[in-house]
């Protein structure tokens, strides 16, 4: 649908992936005239901000959006890239989502009569309600010394990362996020040398005792429990890393240095030629797996109390242990850099609405702010763990709607 520059809506939806889309679906049953602003094409980022071989690291069957659930023939497999994308889009035609593609949102102020002003590049609207769908992941992140590296050497944010063949020869990988470890795998098993500067994040087993890991956690109720006082610590911590290719395995990375695949600890930074690293390899790599095991010892402990048959799986030992002390990598032998270090969010749309803490990250409770009309939805911990991906996007949707149904209908009540 074209934006109409001028008109008034009860509720603008900023985003159109599949949590503004959700939120859409909601307010359609309700009855409620909205659009839905995307600046590319609805849920283009399962698209266009993954490589070829991405697959989901949750199983299927936890893709649930209000009305629409996965029904394939796989319920525990993991959909690919071009899955995701048409099962997204699939949704928006079920309930033929108001969608305004190709519109950017520039700003959104609120006047004093409660109304919002939402500019775009079609023109400016006016709002009784606005909804951020637009998620926590905006700018890819690069560390400054990134200019210090040579021109000869290829440099690309895991955003843009395709496939093997956009890099020439060796590849540095940094950071072992869900990105960087399994780019760091597509890219090893293309028979690219590898080498991994590696983070703190955790890791957890793909499958144990007979079920899909993240299976056992959501039967656990895990997925399910609110973030709570803890709520800013958790929305900054780093997703746990596992894949979901060919029917779904773990990422050890000590399995990959044993393979060829050479492993570091953090980037510090560039001298002489030479980019260095800390001595946190071994923590780092003993810290993904303690998490990895407690999340066992957690499994264990359920199906004990619960009385569950399941197979007895037994633990298994480190398969690598590295060298003591930090390491060096001569850029000669580096053709390409792939940073997978993260996005850096950006509000700077929110104009002067008091949404955003000092640090500038969103205050809100469930979605809701201190601005009367103004919601988020789709951010990590939003609500629980499973907020911010498929396994409770329809929840949260359904709250987040409920608000903006509650403010719409407030309004035409005063009016």
């Amino acid at each position: 649908m074209a934006l109409q520059p001028g008109a008034h809506y009860p509720a603008v939806i900023v985003g159109g992936g599949q949590a503004g889309l959700s939120v859409s679906r909601h307010l359609a049953q309700a009855g409620v005239h909205h659009v839905v602003i995307e600046r590319e094409t609805a849920a283009h980022e399962w698209r266009d901000g993954r490589w070829d071989n991405f697959t989901l690291v949750t199983p299927n069957w936890h893709c649930r959006l209000p009305g629409y659930a996965y029904d394939g023939p796989d319920p525990d497999g993991f959909m690919t890239r071009d899955e995701v994308y048409a099962w997204v889009r699939a949704f928006a035609d079920t309930f033929d989502a108001p969608l305004a593609e190709g519109v950017e949102v520039h700003r959104v102020d609120r006047r004093d009569d409660g109304v919002f002003v939402v500019q775009t590049s079609a023109g400016t609207i006016t709002a009784d309600t606005v909804t951020s769908a637009t998620g926590g992941y905006h700018r890819p992140i690069t560390p400054s010394w990134a200019a210090d590296i040579p021109d000869r050497i290829v440099q690309m944010h895991s955003h843009h990362y395709r496939n093997a063949g956009q890099l020439p020869g060796s590849v540095l990988v940094v950071g072992t996020g869900q990105s960087g470890t399994q780019i760091a795998e597509d890219l090893h098993l293309e028979g690219r040398q590898v080498h991994l500067a590696v983070g703190r994040a955790p890791r957890v087993a793909r499958f144990y005792r007979g079920r899909d890991c993240m299976t056992w956690l959501a039967d656990m109720g895990v997925y399910d429990v609110p973030a709570g006082v803890q709520a800013a610590a958790k929305r900054a911590a780093t997703n746990h890393y596992v894949t979901g290719r060919d029917g779904g395995r773990d990422i050890d990375l000590r399995v990959f240095a044993t393979q060829g695949m050479r492993l570091h600890g953090r980037a510090t930074g560039i001298a002489d030629g030479v980019l260095a690293f800390d001595d946190s390899l071994t923590a780092n790599l003993d810290h993904a797996d303690s998490v990895a095991e407690s999340i066992k010892n957690d499994i264990d402990a359920f199906i004990a109390r619960e009385g569950i048959d399941a197979p007895f799986e037994p633990r298994r030992g480190a398969a690598w242990t590295p060298p003591p002390g930090p390491t060096r990598l001569d850029l000669a032998e580096v053709d390409a850099v792939v940073w997978a270090i993260g996005f850096r969010a950006d509000w700077s749309w929110l104009g002067e609405l008091d949404v955003l803490d000092a640090s500038g990250h969103p205050v809100h409770e469930r979605g809701a702010t201190a601005v009367p009309g103004f919601s988020f939805v789709g951010l990590p911990w939003l609500h629980t763990w499973g907020s911010g991906r498929f396994h409770a996007i329809a929840r949260d949707a359904e709250h987040v709607a409920g608000q903006v149904v509650a403010a719409s209908q407030g309004v035409l009540a005063v009016r």
